[in-house]
């Protein structure tokens, strides 16, 4: 209707929603082409097996998709705690996907050389498993909450949910690594060591990227 004003949201843009349902079917057909890969993650804070979806062998399609699904929740919630109102631009967020992707492959680098220079592949691989379904537990949770958070676009209660959740993550990683690695005194230094390193570090690069990229882009 003319003369009235609408109020601009980030769920306003054409492509968020688009963009969100896209994400969404990457998680059904991950599912879909391996049943277990979403729907047993829970299990496996509860055994020490690390793969709980049976034994088939890895399908790399659903792995593929179910990584995209991970890297673009982040992205958008990343996006929503350092908006600050105007036009929500696609190739902001398209740039914000591709730090995380940056970030996310030097982290497993440097996870690749721990565990090349201090022999842990009988830990490290099972280890890893638990990583991973632990990160697609929290991108399940975060989801509904990105949904919401679109509507509103309120930077201030993005930041609050996401550091909820990233809160959450660390403590159910922090759990699941223990069992594995934390086997002395000792032990608990260098773990404790591991997460300032390859973490905490990536985790104060990625928002620092993300910050600046959502300003100057």
């Amino acid at each position: 209707m003319e003369g009235v004003m609408h109020i601009f949201t980030p769920l306003n843009a054409a492509w968020c929603g688009w963009t969100m349902l896209f994400l969404l079917l990457c998680a059904v057909f991950s599912e879909f082409l391996q049943p277990g890969v979403i729907s047993q993650t829970g299990a496996s804070l509860r055994v020490r097996t690390e793969r709980v979806y049976k034994d088939a062998p890895t399908n790399y399609l659903s792995q593929f998709m179910i990584t995209l699904f991970r890297i673009g929740t982040l992205a958008m919630a990343l996006y929503l705690c350092f908006y600050s109102g105007g036009v929500f631009r696609f190739s902001t967020f398209a740039a914000i996907c591709g730090v995380i992707f940056v970030i996310a492959l030097l982290k497993m680098l440097g996870d690749v050389l721990v565990d090349h220079t201090f022999m842990l592949s009988r830990r490290y691989a099972p280890a890893y498993e638990h990583y991973a379904n632990i990160i697609t537990i929290t991108s399940c949770l975060l989801y509904p909450c990105v949904l919401v958070l679109l509507r509103y676009g309120n930077a201030v209660a993005s930041r609050w949910v996401v550091g909820g959740i990233l809160l959450l993550f660390f403590g159910l990683w922090i759990y699941r690594a223990s069992r594995h690695f934390i086997d002395s005194p000792r032990a608990v230094l260098y773990f404790i060591l591991y997460l300032c390193t390859l973490e905490f570090l990536p985790l104060g690069l990625l928002l620092y990227l993300t910050s600046q990229t959502t300003i100057y882009l």
